[in-house]
Parts: structure tokens; C-alpha cells; sequence
């Protein structure tokens, strides 16, 4: 009956999936609604992390964000804008700077797997390959022994032991994060194919984010390292304790922006040209969504009703926006810069009534039916110090990833039948179970997750992906109600809001199915290039987002 009901979906999709793309196909003979695109001189990428749609609507409607609704009225609202299938922070804003889904850029989470990959002490690829991929907090020097998060740069330099190994033409090799991305960026091809541009990027983790230089480990010239899992030196604690204190992390980012703007780099010491391309993410809002309940974090009911925390969040995200956006205005950029404001992931549940927690019972689960390790000691779980990333870590062990979805890299792949057959025998809530019975949770394997991800032989790609139930976390923790990395509606539907001055008719939503990987070749049209330059939109066939008169059929 399951199988029966699996395709059933999986039919449903597909027919869903398809209407979608015979829409983008029409896009082309929209009429132009944008001055020349040569206007652009500059674009500003901004994400608000856990950004709703609903989130958009309810403060543009109630007038809780008078900055972003100003941008509105000179732009495009999607109000039915997606994440490419999974809502990590790692694929959310690859699809936003690649154009691509996991399927081409690689990239499933901050923390994977890879078949192919040696551990960091196997400087010599002599060992067993398959390497648990860690690219967090503990990527900067910082973490090297589980050494404390004291610099705001992360230690300046890399952690040699959080770096795996690839054979390359017969030579081991390390990988960095710019090599592990398997395709180029925006940011890369701005450099490359616009004389004298300039690029920059801020972000939450200060060395793991290295992969948005793209392969060439360049594309982005001023790339600001910042880590928020650091401890603050003015109060001795982290920046997530609380959504206030990661303000104070995120008016590091303002103020970078605001240098770039004033033509000076993110730490303002340097004279330097206005970046072509630029941006930085946000954590204040994700943080206040993840917070408990109980301590007026998260939502107040179905209909996106924000609590204390998360009305505040928005607040200050809006304010924050307008600081940039009266520095554009200051310096007479506004009128040559896109702006483009939007998320890598939503949150879910953010209807607290559908929240469950019942524990890791995927990963226990599989260890029970010697899937895995009994004791948990896969991958980086098993390292001779207990230090996460220290490099000693198991290789070969496979790897299960679980937030609000569950990523199964199994040791023995000739297993997967017999996995997929104990998952689909244990849907239940009750444990065992994986709490994935609804009509909205699915387990993806075989043909279906090949189309949606890649084929697992190639060594990156999951062997199965479970969905649960939304508002399922896979955790007992008191300290969040909310997650992301999945693909629940609240994880995948996010606001995006595209300004320019020049677009006439401004003010306009879009009510058309679109991914959030339009959002690299819309970048590449403004500023008068190819998207096809983009690995990822060459290989998917990413076009441009309808509606601002830069999308054109694909040569």
C-alpha cells in the first residue's frame, strides 16, 4: 500500500513539475517591463534566513516593514517562490548564487557525505574512502582540537583537520570548500566577464562559506569572515543565545555593506571600488523562529501570526534594510542597483499545534537494524578525541543527517531495499516509528531521487531521503521549536522581493510556481550576461524570473 500510495504522489509531482516548466517555457514572450538592462550597474542579494512568503505579506499588509515595502512598490513580489527541494543553508544559497539545485552544485548540507573523499589525515589517499563532510563553525583555525570559538574571523586561517582529500589526476589533493562545489558562481562569472568588477560576501560562517568563491576558489574579492557561532568579546557568550544579541552580529554585516557602499571594503579600512555584485545574510529572524514557544519565540497560530521575538526580528531586519538602502540612496546608487531580498530557508513548524519531537528515531532506527553502528560511531561521531572535526573521525561508516528530513548515506549501499523496506514498515509516530504517515512525507529512493538529486554512485547524492511529517523535528532538544533543511511547505516557501527603480509598473506580485535558482540567471540578465556562463543553469535549464523583462529564450 505504501508503494501504491508513493507513486501516487510521486505521479502527482511530476504532473505539477511539469506544468511548472511548460510555464517557464512561455516566459520569453512576456513584454519587457524593465528600462534597459544596462541600467544595472550593481546588484544587492540579501537574505533574511527563515523568511516566509506569508512573512512578506502579513507585514507588507500591516505595515510592519515600511522599508521592504517601499522596495515592493518599485519591483516584483513572488508570492509562490521555492526552494529547490531541500532548505539547508548550504543548497538555499547555492540555488541562489549558482542557478542550480543539489543535483548539479553538490552541495545537501553544511554537513554530508562523500564516497569518494579520503579523510584529512590521510594526506596520502592510501585509506578508505567516504569522509563525513563537516563545513561549520569548526572549519576556521578556531576549532582545530575542539579549541573555543574566540575570533570573530574564525582564527584567520583554515582547520587543516576539517579539510578531506580527493585523488585529482592520481595526485592527493586537499578539497577545500570552493573545490567541493561542483559548479561556478555568480560571482565568478561577474568577475570574469565584466572588466573591473568587484565582488563581495558576508555570511555565518566565517571559513565554511569558502565555497561561494566558486571553483576557482577567487570569485568573490571581498569575502568577510565572520563567524556567529563565535564568542562576542564584550560579553563572553554566543550570538545565537538570544535573536538580540545576534543583532549585534548581523550590524557587522550592515556596517560591511554600508563600507561597500561608501567604496571602501567590509572592514572599512580600504579604499576600494562599489562591488558589482554583492550581499550578506541575516540570522536575527531564523534565531527568534527557532526559539521556543515558551519564550514567545516562533508564531502564534497557522496564520503566520508572529510572536514577540519574531515581530521584533522583522522589525529590526526591516530597519536594518533601510540603513542600506538610504546609503545607496546617499551615494546615488539606488538608481543603478537591483536589489533583490529574499531567503535561503524558511522555518518549520510555524504552526506550533503540528510541532513533533520525539528524538533521532531515523538514526535509531537504522543503527538497530545494523544499518549503522549501534553505538552511533559513524563518520565524525567516532573521533579519538571527541572533538567534532578534529580529522580522526571514521571513514567509509556512511552518514544519516536529520533536522526536519533525513539524509541516508548508507554504509552498504547494496542494502538500500532492505532499508527502504524497515523505514516504509515503521511510519508511525510512535517509536519506532519516523513519523512520516501524512500525506505530505515521503521516503525518496531509486529512480525518483536520481531525477529530484543525482544518482548516490556518484558518491555525493543521499541513497534515501525521508520527509516527515511537517512540523516533525528529528530531536528531544527544548532549545528550538523550529527547524529547516527539508522540504515541508514552511521550509520551502519563501518571500522574494526583486526592485529596481526602472521596472515601470512597479508594485506587482507574481503568482507563478517559481525556484529560487532563477534568482543567479536573473542577476547575470541585469547585468547583460549569458546565464548559460552558470554551470548549474546550463545543466538544469534555470531561466530568468518572469515579470521584469529580462527573460528571454534560451539561445
Amino acid at each position: 500500500m505504501k508503494e501504491t500510495r508513493d507513486t501516487q504522489k510521486w505521479h502527482r509531482a511530476s504532473a505539477i513539475f511539469g506544468a511548472v516548466a511548460l510555464a517557464f517555457a512561455g516566459l520569453h514572450a512576456m513584454p519587457a517591463q524593465a528600462r534597459d538592462k544596462d541600467d544595472v550597474k550593481h546588484v544587492l542579494l540579501i537574505s533574511f534566513d527563515g523568511l516566509h512568503e506569508q512573512d512578506v505579506a502579513r507585514c507588507i499588509g500591516g505595515n510592519t516593514c515600511p522599508n521592504l515595502a517601499l522596495l515592493a512598490k518599485s519591483g516584483v513580489t513572488y508570492t509562490n517562490a521555492h526552494t529547490p527541494h531541500l532548505s539547508d543553508s548550504f543548497p538555499g544559497l547555492a540555488a541562489l548564487v549558482t542557478g542550480g539545485s543539489p543535483k548539479s552544485a553538490g552541495l545537501f548540507y553544511d554537513v554530508s557525505y562523500d564516497r569518494t573523499l579520503y579523510a584529512p589525515l590521510d594526506s596520502n589517499c592510501t585509506g578508505t574512502q567516504g569522509w563525513n563532510v563537516v563545513f561549520d563553525e569548526t572549519v576556521g583555525i578556531d576549532g582545530k582540537g575542539g579549541g573555543p570559538l574566540i575570533h570573530l574571523d574564525g582564527g584567520g586561517a583554515f582547520n587543516p583537520d576539517a579539510i578531506p582529500y580527493a585523488k585529482v589526476n592520481g595526485v592527493c589533493t586537499p578539497v577545500y570548500p570552493h573545490n567541493y562545489i561542483k559548479t561556478n558562481t555568480v560571482f565568478e562569472v561577474v568577475k570574469q566577464n565584466i572588466p573591473g568588477s568587484r565582488t563581495a560576501w558576508a555570511d555565518k560562517h566565517a571559513w565554511g562559506y569558502d565555497w561561494v568563491n566558486g571553483p576557482s576558489g577567487t570569485g568573490v574579492d571581498d569575502l568577510a569572515r565572520t563567524e556567529i557561532n563565535s564568542i562576542d568579546a564584550k560579553t563572553g557568550t554566543a550570538y545565537t543565545d538570544t535573536y538580540t544579541h545576534t543583532e549585534v552580529f548581523d550590524n557587522i554585516h550592515v556596517q560591511a555593506l554600508i563600507n561597500e557602499i561608501d567604496g571602501l571594503d567590509s572592514t572599512g579600512k580600504t579604499s576600494a571600488p562599489v562591488p558589482t555584485v554583492f550581499g550578506t545574510n541575516f540570522q536575527t529572524l531564523s534565531v527568534a523562529q527557532k526559539s521556543p514557544v515558551a519564550k514567545q519565540g516562533g508564531y502564534l497560530d497557522a496564520d503566520f501570526t508572529p510572536g514577540t521575538q519574531v515581530a521584533a526580528a522583522i522589525a529590526y531586519l526591516d530597519g536594518a534594510l533601510g540603513r542600506v538602502v538610504s546609503e545607496l540612496k546617499q551615494r546615488n546608487l539606488y538608481s543603478s542597483t537591483l536589489i533583490i531580498v529574499t531567503a535561503k530557508h524558511g522555518q518549520s513548524p510555524t504552526d506550533h499545534t503540528k510541532l513533533v519531537k520525539n528524538g533521532d528515531t531515523l538514526t535509531k532506527l537504522l543503527e538497530a537494524g545494523n544499518y549503522l553502528d549501534s553505538s552511533g560511531n559513524f563518520g565524525q561521531n567516532n573521533t579519538t578525541t571527541g572533538n567534532l572535526n578534529d580529522g580522526s573521525g571514521l571513514s567509509g561508516t556512511g552518514f544519516v543527517q536529520t533536522d526536519d528530513v533525513g539524509l541516508i548515506w548508507l554504509r552498504d549501499q547494496s542494502q538500500k531495499d532492505a532499508v527502504v523496506k524497515t523505514l516504509q514498515a515503521n511510519l508511525g509516530c510512535t517509536a519506532p516509528g519516523i513519523c512520516a504517515d501524512g500525506p505530505q512525507a515521503y521516503i525518496l529512493h531509486g529512480d525518483r531521487l536520481s531525477d529530484w538529486f543525482g544518482n548516490p554512485s556518484n558518491g555525493r547524492t543521499p541513497d534515501i531521503i525521508v520527509q516527515p511529517n511537517p512540523g516533525v523535528i528529528y530531536t528531544s532538544s527544548t532549545g528550538k521549536d523550529e527547524e529547516h533543511g527539508g522540504n515541508a511547505p514552511d521550509d520551502n516557501h519563501l518571500g522574494l522581493v526583486v526592485s529596481f527603480p526602472g521596472i515601470h509598473h512597479g508594485g506587482r506580485t507574481e503568482d507563478k510556481y517559481v525556484f529560487t535558482t532563477q534568482v543567479a540567471p536573473t542577476i547575470l540578465r541585469a547585468l547583460d550576461l549569458d546565464p548559460d556562463l552558470l554551470h548549474s543553469v546550463r545543466a538544469e535549464g534555470t531561466r530568468a524570473l518572469p515579470g521584469l523583462g529580462i527573460e528571454r529564450e534560451r539561445d
